[in-house]
């Protein structure tokens, strides 16, 4: 079904997986890793022909992997290291935008995880938790030398995540009330979602128009609080949609006048990226945020694109950041390491939420949970089975090993074997047992690989 998310609607893309032998500890280990290429995500440029933007997804991921090749290095770190230098002084010379090139390195690092993990044996959370993967985080932010994951990460990955939801902006509400339901057993509208799924949940996406994302907001959660009681939660995704942050105070301020939606805002999670990435971190908005006492939380996701980013929206006024995996795994873990050490220090709310950008299996998702779990991200948005029809797309030998080796996180009829989401809730033991979230190892044909 069709995904509208900010300046773009996707009913089509490609998916794609890299594949790598390394050698670990006189092993020669395969490892994976896959994820969608979303135009109008990492370069929001509405003139842009779709293809040539996913041309360029291509590109900087074809650089990465040749600049991977034949890297040595004593820990997994080392040779990250040299992958994201070599990456970054490629990305800078042509010109790609860091969120882009670092696509490419976010692709392999994935793969060579996944290669290290299955070469050790043992889960990624285990890895990271005994710092096996090498990491020094003082190299990435200056306030964390000679700190440890051990000490800031949670001792266990968690066993259960709360689905977040997403609402997009062409995603029918009610049942009925679109004529272009794909009728394939699924739940489509979001009340159905609900009662489907008994989500608690939800990502609820809107524009800088208010004539149009005011009254949707307020059906949203008016659906929500009929069906979930006061026992829910829920973030709003501006989508960078906003010129400032005294256009989305004004929205704002007209979203709290609506009687609906006030009595809803007790539980909001926070607002997610509101302003375009090239006004976010500006002095503007950090300007806008201390005149704004009561402002809610807000985050950023689409500004993340260097390991600078978050003490930089911090410092201009954020309280926190997302993690995708798309976006880099080692800075997603140092992230989660300086927020808590933050918390810790200034006893202040601080948060990472975990994000999806429609993110499907068999490999992309369970990755991406085995990290939020690890990171103790305890609500995570998960939509891609939602948009993608469980695993429909993929081979039925596929779709099986995936339901053998993730019973607890798919299932259902065997032609879609969608996610399992029971009382809003997935269950994580398979993922967190498995050496990097996956549990059989797929290549670019959908076919096994011997782990």
């Amino acid at each position: 079904m069709p995904f509208r998310y900010g300046i773009a609607t996707m009913t089509a893309l490609p998916h794609l997986f890299v594949v790598i032998e390394a050698e670990v500890d006189g092993i020669s280990q395969t490892g994976v890793a896959a994820d969608h290429l979303p135009p109008k995500w990492f370069t929001k440029d509405a003139a842009r022909d779709p293809a040539e933007e996913i041309d360029d997804m291509l590109t900087v991921i074809r650089h990465a992997a040749q600049a991977g090749a034949g890297l040595r290095g004593a820990t997994f770190f080392d040779v990250w290291g040299q992958l994201d230098q070599a990456q970054r002084a490629w990305g800078e010379t042509a010109g790609f935008p860091p969120l882009l090139y670092r696509f490419g390195t976010a692709l392999v690092e994935r793969a060579l995880l996944d290669a290290v993990c299955r070469a050790k044996g043992r889960p990624f959370h285990q890895l990271l938790h005994n710092n096996d993967l090498g990491l020094c985080l003082g190299e990435l932010h200056g306030e964390l030398d000679g700190m440890s994951p051990h000490g800031l990460l949670p001792p266990k990955p968690l066993e259960q995540i709360f689905c977040r939801h997403t609402v997009g902006l062409s995603d029918p509400l009610r049942a009925g009330d679109n004529a272009d339901d794909p009728r394939d057993g699924l739940p489509h509208a979001l009340e159905s979602c609900i009662d489907s799924y008994g989500l608690r949940h939800f990502k609820i996406k809107v524009t800088a128009d208010p004539a149009f994302s005011i009254p949707r907001l307020r059906e949203a959660l008016t659906i929500v609080s009929e069906r979930c009681g006061d026992r829910f939660r829920f973030s709003v995704d501006g989508n960078e949609s906003f010129s400032s942050i005294a256009e989305f105070r004004e929205f704002w301020e007209s979203a709290r006048a609506d009687p609906v939606i006030a009595l809803t805002l007790g539980n909001l999670l926070f607002v997610e990226q509101p302003l375009h990435r090239d006004a976010a971190l500006s002095h503007n908005a950090a300007a806008a945020f201390r005149t704004w006492d009561t402002r809610p939380p807000f985050i950023i996701d689409e500004s993340d694109s260097s390991i600078d980013a978050l003490p930089a929206a911090l410092e201009a006024g954020y309280s926190g950041i997302t993690h995708k995996n798309c976006k880099g795994v080692v800075k997603g873990i140092a992230n989660a390491c300086l927020l808590e050490k933050r918390r810790r220090a200034r006893g202040s709310a601080l948060i990472m939420s975990g994000e999806d950008l429609a993110n499907v299996g068999p490999v992309a998702v369970t990755q991406d949970l085995a990290v939020q779990a690890a990171l103790g991200n305890a609500s995570v948005e998960r939509n891609g089975h939602h948009y993608f029809a469980g695993l429909s797309a993929w081979p039925e030998h596929v779709r099986a090993a995936m339901a053998e080796a993730h019973s607890d996180l798919y299932g259902g009829p065997p032609r879609l074997c969608p996610l399992r989401i029971d009382a809003g809730m997935l269950r994580l033991t398979s993922v967190n047992a498995r050496p990097f979230g996956c549990g059989p190892v797929f290549d670019d044909l959908g076919c096994p690989l011997d782990p």
